[in-house]
């Protein structure tokens, strides 16, 4: 009895033995096949090119596109230009305002492919022409219809500045800053960068004193008089005391530079002065 079940133990390792052996052979032959990667389900959805476009707002040359291809791994961009990308999101910059036919080739790693194309048009920047509020101190001009004329030039610098209505420049009051100089105008616009402003006012001043009437154009914001003038731009000191009656014209140009933000700032010193219509246009 102990004989046989050692024979039948012999075979059956005999047996498990080949199994083995079968499985190794199984497993060998098939060692150069290769599974598919993630993102890859060619058997139930092969990739779908898609993309989306951008233009960069710090350069409108600069376009950059958003992959939105599905069940793919690698990727071809073409961008008209010349200039090819296989990143998966990609940009570029193109050499000038024009029309572009941008190509997107997505594939899987069984090789299945799907093209896409969008025209992308590359235009001239438009620089932001921003609109000075309550530009001529008149009540109820804000946009809501609302305002004191001067709401929109508040500010924790100094005093509120006072409103009259003799002498303006044009309509029904003016900005009025009163000897002391302890009144001050500020308001902050958003602006294009690199780009050329000129900022336009009107001014008087009483003919009696020494003093000046300034309006300077800061780069960004300030929460204190003493960090203007680190922040200025450009700066008018006027001085024109010949008739108090008849205002000024001031044009202060100006280059923005790196900045998106300017402010107005409006201070006197020593005489009595007004202030009225205040703009900024794209300089010519």
């Amino acid at each position: 009895m102990n004989y046989m079940i050692n024979i039948k133990n012999l075979i059956n390792t005999k047996v498990l033995m080949g199994l083995a052996v079968a499985a190794t052979f199984s497993l060998s032959s098939c060692s150069d096949f290769e599974l598919p990667e993630a993102g890859s389900i060619p058997d139930l959805t092969p990739p779908s090119a898609a993309f989306g476009a951008t233009v960069s707002p710090e350069n409108n040359l600069q376009v950059n596109f958003a992959n939105l291809s599905s069940s793919a791994t690698d990727y071809v961009w073409e961008f008209g230009d010349g200039n090819t990308s296989t990143s998966k999101d990609a940009s570029n910059t193109y050499p000038d305002i024009g029309q572009y036919t941008v190509t997107l080739t997505a594939s899987d790693k069984l090789g299945a492919t799907s093209t896409t194309s969008q025209i992308v048009v590359v235009e001239e920047q438009k620089a932001i022409v921003p609109i000075v509020q309550e530009s001529g101190f008149e009540d109820g001009t804000l946009p809501d219809g609302s305002g004191d004329g001067r709401d929109s030039w508040r500010n924790d610098l100094g005093g509120v500045i006072q409103i009259t209505s003799s002498p303006v420049y044009q309509g029904e009051q003016a900005a009025k800053f009163p000897s002391a100089g302890d009144r001050v105008g500020y308001q902050a616009l958003t602006v294009s960068a690199n780009t050329d402003y000129v900022v336009t006012y009107y001014y008087t001043m009483k003919e009696s004193g020494d003093g000046s009437m300034n309006v300077a154009i800061l780069s960004g914001g300030i929460t204190d008089l003493d960090q203007a003038e680190a922040a200025t731009i450009i700066k008018e000191e006027g001085k024109d005391q010949a008739d108090a009656n008849t205002y000024t014209k001031v044009d202060l140009r100006f280059n923005t530079g790196d900045t998106t933000t300017i402010a107005i700032l409006m201070t006197n010193v020593g005489v009595e002065s007004r202030v009225d219509e205040v703009s900024i246009a794209l300089a010519e």
